[in-house]
C-alpha cells in the first residue's frame, strides 16, 4: 500500500498567533433555603461579600474597567461600546458608578501607599494640569494632579518603589503642604513656589533638579543658538555622564569638581551678556537652583534630577488626551486612587489587572489594620 512506502522523518511546526476576544462569565451563587422540621424556622447561608454590595460586577470585571481607563486610557463610553459589540449592554453611567464605588473601597489601600511613600528618606514631587468640568456649565476649570514618588532602585535601597497621587481643584501651595505635612526627608522639586512651604526649620529639605536647569539652556540653544548655551549643555551632560557611573555610590565618587566648575563658569558668563536676554534668564535660573541641587553630591540616596516623578506624570498626560476631563471632584479623587494603585503595581513589575482583581475579591472582608498585606509587593511574594 502507498502508506507503507513512507517513513516519518520528523515534523515541521509552524506557529500562528491569533486573538480570541475577552469573554464575560456569569457566576451563579446558589443559596438553598432550608426549613427546620423541629423548630419550624427557615435558614439560609449569608451571601458572600462582594466588591459592590447588591451589585452585578465581579472583582475581575471591576479591575478590568479600572485598568482599561487608567492604564490603557480608554474612556468609559468607549468601553461601553466595546462591551456592546460582545452583546453586553453596560451604560457609561453604570461604569462610572462602578469606578466610584470600587475606588472608594480601594481608598485605604491607596492611603497605605501614601504612608509608604512618606516613610522614605527622599521623595520626588511634581504636579500637572487636569481639566475639571465646572458644575452646571459646559466649561472646564484647571485642576491639578500631584504625584509623590519613592524610588530607591537607583541606589539599591531595600524599599519597594511607589507613587502616590492626589487631586485638587487648584494649585495652591497649601495642598502639597497638607500632603507632606509630616514629612522630614528630602524632596526633589522643580522650583515651583507652592512647594516652598514644605521647606525650612524642622521641615523637609529641598533638592533641585538639574534636568530643569538643562532645559532652560536647550530652549535658548534651539531658539537662537550661541556658544554659551551650547557649553552649558555640554557641562551638564558631563555631570550626567559621571552620575550614570556613580549613582548610588559613596559621596566621594560623585562629580563635585565638575559641579563647582559649572557654577563658577556660569557666574563668570552672566556679566558678559545683556541681562534682558533669554540666555541671561537661563543663567540666573541655574545659579539660583544649583545650590539647592548640590545635596545630591553628598548623599548617595539622592538623584541628579526629578525625572522619576516626571515619568509618573506621563499616564496622567496620556489619560487626559483620551478622557479629556474629570467630570467631578469625586471623579478626580477616584482618578488619583486608581493611578496610585495601578502605577505602583507597574513600578513593582506586578500585573495591575491580576492584582486589583485579587484585592477586590478580598478587601471588603479584610481588616483595616492589616491593609499592608494587600500591597502589590505582598501580592508578588504570595504569587511567587
Amino acid at each position: 500500500m502507498l502508506g507503507e512506502a513512507f517513513q516519518v522523518l520528523g515534523d515541521d511546526v509552524t506557529e500562528e498567533l491569533d486573538y480570541v476576544p475577552g469573554r464575560f462569565v456569569v457566576k451563579r451563587i446558589v443559596r438553598p433555603r432550608l426549613a427546620c422540621k423541629v423548630c419550624e424556622t427557615i435558614t439560609q447561608a449569608a451571601l458572600p461579600s462582594r466588591p459592590i454590595e447588591k451589585g452585578r460586577p465581579g472583582p475581575g470585571l471591576l479591575a478590568h474597567v479600572l485598568v482599561s481607563k487608567y492604564a490603557d486610557h480608554l474612556p468609559l463610553y468607549r468601553q461601553s461600546q466595546i462591551y456592546g459589540r460582545e452583546g453586553v449592554e453596560l451604560e457609561r453611567s453604570t461604569l462610572a458608578g462602578w469606578v466610584g464605588r470600587s475606588t472608594a473601597l480601594l481608598e485605604p489601600l491607596a492611603d497605605a501607599v501614601g504612608r509608604h511613600v512618606r516613610a522614605g528618606p527622599a521623595l520626588h514631587a511634581d504636579d500637572t494640569t487636569v481639566p475639571l468640568q465646572a458644575p452646571g456649565t459646559k466649561r472646564t476649570i484647571t485642576a491639578r494632579a500631584w504625584a509623590y514618588v519613592r524610588d530607591e532602585r537607583p541606589w539599591s535601597g531595600p524599599a519597594p518603589a511607589a507613587v502616590w497621587y492626589r487631586f485638587t481643584v487648584d494649585r495652591k501651595g497649601e495642598h502639597p503642604e497638607r500632603h507632606l505635612s509630616d514629612y522630614r526627608g528630602r524632596v526633589h522639586a522643580d522650583g515651583y513656589s507652592g512647594f516652598n512651604g514644605l521647606f525650612g526649620d524642622h521641615k523637609a529639605e529641598e533638592v533641585a533638579c538639574l534636568a530643569h536647569v538643562r532645559r532652560k539652556f536647550v530652549d535658548v540653544q534651539q531658539s537662537q543658538g550661541g556658544a554659551i548655551a551650547e557649553e552649558a549643555i555640554r557641562r551638564i551632560a558631563a555631570l550626567y555622564g559621571v552620575e550614570k557611573q556613580a549613582c548610588g555610590l559613596a559621596p566621594g565618587e560623585r562629580a563635585v569638581p565638575l559641579f563647582d566648575d559649572l557654577e563658577t563658569w556660569l557666574g563668570a558668563q552672566l556679566p558678559k551678556i545683556s541681562g534682558k536676554t533669554p540666555l541671561a534668564g537661563a543663567i540666573r535660573y541655574a545659579l539660583n537652583r544649583l545650590p539647592k541641587a548640590r545635596p545630591y553630591l553628598d548623599d548617595g540616596r539622592l538623584e541628579i534630577d526629578n525625572n522619576a516623578v516626571e515619568r509618573a506624570m506621563r499616564p496622567v498626560a496620556l489619560g487626559r488626551k483620551n478622557w479629556l476631563f474629570a467630570g467631578s471632584i469625586s471623579g478626580g479623587r477616584a482618578m488619583a486612587i486608581a493611578f496610585t494603585l495601578i502605577e505602583t503595581a507597574k513600578l513593582n513589575g506586578v500585573d495591575p489587572q491580576a492584582w486589583l482583581a485579587w484585592v477586590l475579591d478580598r478587601i471588603a472582608d479584610h481588616k483595616i489594620n492589616r491593609i499592608d498585606e494587600l500591597l502589590p509587593w505582598a501580592y508578588a511574594e504570595q504569587a511567587s
